[in-house]
């Protein structure tokens, strides 16, 4: 391989398939979709489409989960299973752990299941079909990595303000999120020092921010 090119900290050929065909897979519905201006909001409309983080992003989950021996992770949202591969991947290869997800439209969660299994990482996750402000209530003891990457909201506080509120008290100390929309609101929470955390701002996908629980 040479240098310029794309190289994963993941080193099972078999996950890698799968995440190359999902990224070969990926695309935009017309108008943008949810945060275009004049499309739905509503995810059952989107139920083809994978809303997804980029494999960079996927990639910085992995090395992260690794190096801190994450055994317990959660995710908003999981879409096709994009994020959950990456999670899940690290899991196995830390000898052992769990990704809990949560996505709200079946077709996904039976596409994410499909994608994991194709993996041979299903033993690894857990997803939960439903709205995440229920579904992640309820984490089952302190995690280790939440990633945060939910659907825009028509109005009022986004999902991501109302997720990291309910999820943040069962991450743990030395803990991280990762933000992938850079919703206002959430970002108000998460670099406000009264909440806990440390945070930067990284130049992956048009930025995506990633903090650290202190306190």
């Amino acid at each position: 391989m040479s240098q310029d090119q794309p190289h994963s900290p993941i080193q099972d050929a078999r996950v890698n398939a799968v995440i190359e065909r999902m990224q070969a897979a990926r695309r935009r519905p017309p108008g943008g979709g949810p945060r275009g201006g004049f499309s739905s909001r509503d995810p059952h409309a989107y139920a083809e489409q994978g809303f997804s983080i980029h494999p960079e992003q996927g990639e910085l989950i992995y090395l992260l989960c690794r190096g801190m021996r994450a055994t317990r992770v959660a995710e908003f949202a999981t879409s096709v299973g994009m994020s959950t591969l990456y999670f899940a991947a690290a899991m196995r290869d830390n000898g052992g752990g769990t990704v809990i997800g949560s996505e709200i439209v079946p077709a996904k969660v039976a596409t994410a299941r499909r994608n994991l299994d194709d993996a041979g990482l299903s033993a690894y996750a857990e997803i939960r079909e439903g709205d995440a402000r229920k579904t992640l209530g309820d984490l089952g003891g302190p995690v280790d990595f939440i990633l945060i990457d939910g659907w825009p909201g028509e109005e009022g506080p986004s999902l991501a303000r109302q997720v990291i509120e309910i999820v943040a008290p069962q991450l743990r100390i030395g803990g991280y999120v990762m933000n992938d929309n850079a919703e206002p609101d959430f970002l108000e929470f998460i670099r406000d020092p009264k909440n806990g955390f440390v945070s930067m701002t990284l130049p992956l996908k048009g930025g995506t921010e990633l903090s650290l629980k202190v306190a």
